[in-house]
């Protein structure tokens, strides 16, 4: 069964950087698509980044296009998103997600598994 473990958050000053992990403890999601959402406080989840299995597609929300990079390592299990020129607006949880098909998307009703969702705080 998928299991996946977000972590990686913290309080970071604007302009700086932080790496999230996102790992499926399971061991399961062969041939998923994933996505990192992330949902601040009184506001709807939003979509942030997606990558297909083979990670030959990726989607990017125009807000993080040029400053995020999706990526993920099958052998590990695992996925990431590299944030860099990090901006207050960018404080959220961030959840990791996945789903049964392997090509990305930005509708967050079509992931199966999510994480449990971690603080990410970019002070000014």
């Amino acid at each position: 069964q998928v299991s996946l473990v977000d972590s990686g958050g913290g309080l970071v000053q604007a302009g700086g950087s932080l790496r999230l992990s996102c790992v499926d403890s399971g061991r399961t999601s062969s041939g998923y698509g994933m996505a990192w959402f992330r949902q601040a406080p009184g506001k709807e989840r939003m979509f942030v980044a997606a990558i297909s299995w083979s990670s030959d597609m990726t989607l990017y929300a125009d807000s993080v296009k040029g400053r995020f990079t999706i990526s993920r390592d099958n052998d590990k299990h695992t996925m990431y998103l590299q944030m860099n020129s990090l901006k207050p607006e960018d404080t959220a949880v961030y959840y990791c997600a996945a789903r049964w098909r392997s090509e990305p998307t930005t509708r967050a009703l079509l992931y199966n598994h999510w994480g449990q969702g971690t603080q990410v705080t970019v002070s000014s």
